[in-house]
């Protein structure tokens, strides 16, 4: 039983490896105290991840919130594919059956949906940062959303050599789970 526990970890070990291992390109959501502009200096001197500055571009996000609001972000810029359209033959079949003035009613209401707007964020609460747990760092897979890698580390204070400081112990911490050996055991 023993070694069926650590056969799992292991292999647990390894699925989190890989995950983090195909991230090679990054996009940060803005992060509290500016901690996100920290850190991409940090990721882009070590030529860890590419930083890019488009959300389509990024195999992942950085944030330091996830929950409803960060969801809400994730839907925004990663919208879902559109439906399938119809094949050629049913819609040609459904062109056939409707009149003229079938067409001209529903015209007015599909304009209609175009034009009205909705704030996604219309809840004050999914974009406060009120509640949030201060110094957690996620790094979520943009396709899956799943998050691939998580750190606590809180910034010991608010200057800019605090923040820089985290940034750095991060960016050490990501390059520790990316290359797991450990140079101590070699003889």
């Amino acid at each position: 039983m023993k070694r069926l526990l650590f056969l799992l970890s292991c292999s647990g070990a390894l699925l989190y490896g890989a995950e983090l291992a195909g991230v090679h390109s990054v996009y940060f959501l803005p992060m509290s105290r500016g901690l996100d502009q920290y850190l991409a200096n940090r990721l882009t001197n070590e030529h860890m991840f590419q930083v890019v500055t488009d959300p389509k571009m990024a195999d992942a996000v950085f944030t330091d919130h996830i929950g409803e609001a960060f969801q809400a972000q994730m839907e925004a810029l990663y919208p879902p594919p559109p439906p399938l359209e119809k094949p050629a033959k049913a819609e040609a079949a459904d062109k056939e059956g409707k009149d003229k003035k079938d067409q001209k009613k529903e015209d007015p209401k599909a304009v209609g949906l175009l034009t009205d707007t909705v704030n996604k964020l219309s809840n004050p609460s999914l974009s406060s940062g009120f509640g949030r747990a201060k110094g957690t760092i996620f790094l979520v897979d943009s396709k899956s959303h799943q998050v691939v890698w998580s750190v606590f580390d809180p910034p010991k204070g608010s200057t800019e050599n605090d923040l820089d400081r985290t940034a750095s112990d991060i960016v050490s911490r990501i390059k520790k789970d990316l290359n797991p050996q450990n140079p101590k055991t070699k003889n």
